[in-house]
């Protein structure tokens, strides 16, 4: 591939909104495969054999096509796995255990509207509309905006923080990092003795279990969540239904 058919990919990609954290992915993974002088199907094969993770195989086969294009890239069938999720009571003890009140919000945040870590520390004072309860994301995934919903509880704890700068999570001036947010949920999680892998998008999960076993429209979650397709949404309906087997039969 040319240089400048290259650089034309690149910046394709910023045209059509593909975030940072996905260029930088496709293009490590594209620079990967060319010093590699293995055919595309090959590579893939390799990265099999070393056992390389089922995500990091799937995003070099789409880095792949994307710049060399063609149909036949080898990409291996994605397993269909079930979300793991909390329960609210884990939630809430993660909570509890916390006494920084603005580690306390980054975790009811993320739970309580269903937030991407991106768009946690992405988001901005002006975007919470604490009249009207909810939260305007902008520029998430995919560079669309969407609206979610905001707490009462979230909102209460809201009013007891410094809500003074430009972001909602700072520190000297600075927006918090997803290493920040990460470190915050995992030691909340010991703290509470949490055996699950705890981290951010396991909060965007339970968030969607618990609406569907509240009884929330699917198609409501869908636009909270900000996915594309209802199909997306869906995989929560296996999870929620696992709830099913608590309920106690009118014969019983």
């Amino acid at each position: 591939m040319l240089d400048s058919e290259y650089n034309k990919k690149v910046n394709e990609m910023k045209l059509k909104g593909f975030s940072k954290k996905t260029i930088k992915t496709y293009i490590f993974y594209f620079e990967k495969y060319k010093q590699s002088n293995l055919t595309r199907d090959e590579f893939i094969i390799n990265m099999i054999n070393k056992n390389y993770s089922e995500n990091s195989i799937r995003l070099a086969s789409a880095a792949i096509k994307y710049f060399i294009g063609g149909n036949n890239v080898l990409v291996p069938k994605k397993k269909k796995q079930l979300p793991e999720i909390l329960s609210k009571e884990e939630i809430n003890k993660m909570i509890n255990t916390l006494t920084n009140l603005k580690h306390r919000l980054v975790i009811i945040l993320l739970y309580s509207a269903g937030l991407r870590v991106s768009e946690l520390i992405n988001l901005k004072v002006k975007n919470i509309n604490l009249i009207d309860n909810t939260i305007r994301i902008i520029n998430g995934k995919g560079g669309k905006d969407r609206i979610t919903i905001l707490s009462k509880k979230a909102k209460i704890e809201l009013k007891k923080y410094n809500l003074n700068s430009v972001y909602v999570f700072e520190h000297n001036k600075k927006k918090y990092s997803e290493k920040s947010i990460l470190e915050i949920i995992k030691n909340a999680g010991r703290k509470a003795n949490i055996k699950k892998n705890v981290y951010p998008h396991l909060l965007r999960h339970s968030f969607a279990t618990h609406l569907l076993e509240n009884g929330t429209d699917i198609r409501y979650i869908q636009v909270l969540l900000g996915h594309s397709s209802v199909r997306t949404t869906q995989i929560y309906t296996n999870v929620a239904n696992n709830s099913i087997k608590k309920i106690k039969s009118p014969f019983d």
